[in-house]
């Protein structure tokens, strides 16, 4: 708990439910691999830390994402505790029967706004992507799975600029119409703003997308993650994506940086008397010891602020 003191805004949830995606959205993005016995104690810290929804890896083909082509090694070792859940992202019917061999029982399909991304990432258009996604989906729901929709490229795409209003509510109608359980915006580069996160959950709402069901996905590429979180919260949004250390990007879209770093969002969140069940300082512990194994200071401000990790400065 932050202890310099505790003070609420109107119109701010009483709780928030954390999505720590820096097992899967974090590491795919690292130049080297990180080995397994790594990957296991970092998803453990994180929930001794508090988690209750960990995304562990990704059943993708591994010449698409090398660093997790060790998916079912990490899945078979990892102690999967009870009331905590271990999304994993699955591409294809393929990845969905390996995960479902594995016992999964939360998938994740990964969708795009654009025509653009959606063939740089899937080679496929938007329409044959989603094509491709609905048997998984169904069959993931026959199987009483949870099932989260990520929507890419819903501010901005570096191919096509800014993504228009109606195009983003249109595939998200449709991801959630195939039976998505949650919809997880994107905000793949990073170049959304407060305004911009406000219209898109107004538009969202107004085509009977219940906030609920929504989730939100910042990258800090422009420094916006924070503010844009807040805006969503403001709009009653309750789950929002982090990554712990601020690690991640996107192996298809150059121009992403990294991941809403989550201690930086706990920080805020604890400010605000949002309940998180996250414990701060064991997750700064757990990111400061995760950046000594991939030999680089972490980007989360919080956690070097809390750790010393990288240096401090009396200057002021």
């Amino acid at each position: 708990m932050n202890r310099y003191g505790v003070d609420h805004l109107p119109g701010l949830p009483a709780s928030v439910t954390i999505c720590e995606v820096g097992p899967r959205d974090g590491l795919q993005n690292e130049s080297t691999l990180v080995p397994v016995d790594v990957k296991v104690e970092f998803v453990e810290r994180l929930v001794d830390a508090g988690h209750t929804v960990v995304e562990t890896t990704s059943m993708v083909h591994p010449a698409w994402v090398p660093q997790l082509a060790d998916a079912e090694e990490v899945l078979r070792r990892l102690d999967r505790r009870p009331g905590v859940r271990y999304p994993v992202l699955v591409p294809n019917r393929r990845g969905l029967d390996r995960a479902l061999d594995l016992g999964v029982t939360d998938i994740a399909v990964f969708a795009s706004a654009t025509e653009s991304f959606a063939k740089a990432n899937l080679n496929r258009t938007v329409a044959e992507s989603l094509e491709m996604f609905a048997p998984v989906v169904a069959r993931a729901r026959e199987a009483d799975l949870t099932v989260r929709g990520y929507l890419s490229m819903c501010w901005g795409d570096p191919w096509e600029g800014e993504v228009p209003l109606s195009q983003v509510v249109d595939v998200a109608a449709r991801l959630l119409a195939l039976g998505c359980t949650e919809l997880s915006l994107g905000d793949t580069i990073g170049v959304a703003t407060p305004g911009r996160v406000v219209a898109l959950l107004d538009a969202l709402t107004a085509a009977g997308v219940p906030s609920g069901r929504i989730a939100v996905h910042f990258h800090d590429t422009y420094g916006q993650g924070l503010a844009n979180t807040l805006a969503a919260l403001r709009c009653g949004v309750t789950t929002v994506d982090a990554s712990a250390g601020g690690l991640g990007g996107c192996p298809y879209a150059k121009s992403a940086t990294g991941n809403l770093a989550t201690e930086d969002l706990l920080w805020q969140l604890d400010g605000l008397g949002i309940h998180t069940g996250v414990d701060l300082t064991k997750l700064a512990e757990t990111s400061a010891w995760l950046a000594e194994r991939l030999g680089r200071p972490s980007p989360s401000r919080a956690t070097r602020a809390l750790t010393g990790q990288g240096g401090t400065s009396s200057a002021g």
